[in-house]
């Protein structure tokens, strides 16, 4: 069950950030939230929120291309 680890206080989804990573590296380096989604087998809005997370934490970047948000890995932060 989703909660928060008590020593780190971080975030403990059911939904391990590798698949959320290795989704990304399947698509070709670059993929929209909803193929993201499907990939890891979450609800889109899921995948948007765990997204947004690992954006903040520097491991993945976004960017708008028409009316879709495309995800891929940083460059500036080795994973």
């Amino acid at each position: 069950m989703p909660g928060r680890d008590e020593e780190t206080g971080r975030y403990t989804g059911q939904y391990p950030t590798d698949d959320f990573l290795n989704a990304i590296d399947e698509e070709g380096g670059m993929a929209g939230t909803g193929e993201i989604a499907d990939h890891v087998g979450c609800a889109h809005d899921t995948a948007y929120k765990r997204l947004q997370e690992l954006e903040k934490e520097g491991m993945i970047s976004s960017r708008k291309m028409g009316n879709t948000l495309l995800w891929e890995r940083s460059r500036t932060k080795e994973n």
